[in-house]
């Protein structure tokens, strides 16, 4: 669903979204368009396979929606299960592990320029 030209906001239905391969898994971007510099929101199914990752510029806001494991932060394994919330600021080294679901929040919009990797 797009605006209308006078529209002020923009709405993503993110389960009709195609899933994109990223270091974590598979994510479901919204809010991925020219005119918005602010904040985009992802939907993210980790995979085994995740890498260990960060930004630049770029905040992350995980919540976890569902399942358990745990994440990775500057080499700390920190246990995760649905509804803990994790602010990762620009620079520290992240990564989630298990089978999980996520919604992230990149502050400002995600940009594939920003993901640094060692």
């Amino acid at each position: 669903m797009k605006p209308t030209t006078s529209s002020p906001y923009i709405i993503t239905q993110l389960d009709e979204l195609s899933p994109a391969k990223c270091p974590c898994g598979f994510t479901r971007r919204a809010f991925i368009t020219p005119e918005n510099t602010v904040a985009s929101l992802h939907l993210v199914e980790i995979t085994e396979d995740a890498r260990t990752h960060y930004h630049k510029k770029m905040t992350e806001i995980y919540l976890i929606l569902e399942g358990e494991g745990h994440i990775e932060l500057d080499g700390d394994k920190v246990p995760v299960k649905p509804m803990t919330t994790i602010l990762i600021p620009p620079g520290c080294k992240h990564k989630a592990v298990g089978n999980l679901k996520v919604s992230v929040i990149a502050i400002p919009k995600f940009d594939s320029e920003d993901e640094w990797f060692d």
